[in-house]
């Protein structure tokens, strides 16, 4: 087994769903242990970047407009759908807790980016309960235990933990990828990541 490779990730980030795309054959190619790392971005926000909600806010017309054709550019290249969603920003609290139910039954993959799709591809709000059922059909895994486990203690303090870790080592959004240790932050890194996978 080669390095390890840590996706610290969020659903409800476009740039997220640029990385997701291409982290598999990231670590396919350089023999890496990917460990998936669900977290609630919105929590890192509140905690050490209050500065996206400003720029939200107040933002600089030119580098917004800059913005989304970049987004665009990059899903044309990777060949997939990001569109505008109508309630954005989403809380994705429910989806990325399911994220855990998805790891356990070794349907992560697929979970995430039947998530994805359905955000930014069918503008679904994740949020709501039945587009998240339709979710956990499509993929294989069981309503019943699904819920009952996202609605869990345990599984709340399971996203809370992986938060608070990527804060702790000093991340500030989504994707963050650690490879043993070293830290990267953005779709655009993914060839950064490769090269220090490579040393």
């Amino acid at each position: 087994m080669g390095k390890k490779l840590e996706f610290f990730y969020d659903c409800s980030s476009p740039w997220t769903y640029l990385a997701f795309t291409k982290i598999k054959d990231v670590a396919r190619r350089h023999r890496a242990e990917l460990v998936w790392k669900p977290i609630l971005v919105g929590g890192v926000f509140n905690a050490v970047n209050p500065s996206v909600y400003e720029s939200r806010t107040n933002p600089v017309k030119p580098k917004a407009r800059y913005y989304a054709k970049d987004l665009q550019d990059w899903a044309a290249f990777y060949g997939i759908k990001i569109g505008n969603p109508t309630v954005f920003p989403v809380n994705s609290v429910k989806a990325m807790r399911g994220a855990f139910v998805a790891l356990e039954h070794g349907k992560i993959s697929p979970y995430s980016r039947r998530v994805f799709e359905s955000y930014w591809g069918e503008d679904r709000d994740i949020s709501r309960d039945e587009v998240m059922r339709d979710i956990v059909r499509a993929v294989g895994l069981d309503e019943g235990e699904f819920f009952e486990k996202i609605n869990s203690p345990e599984y709340k303090a399971r996203l809370r933990a992986n938060t608070e870790d990527l804060i702790e080592r000093g991340g500030f959004g989504s994707p963050t990828i650690f490879v043993d240790g070293a830290m990267f932050f953005g779709n655009d890194r993914l060839p950064l990541v490769e090269w220090e996978l490579s040393k």
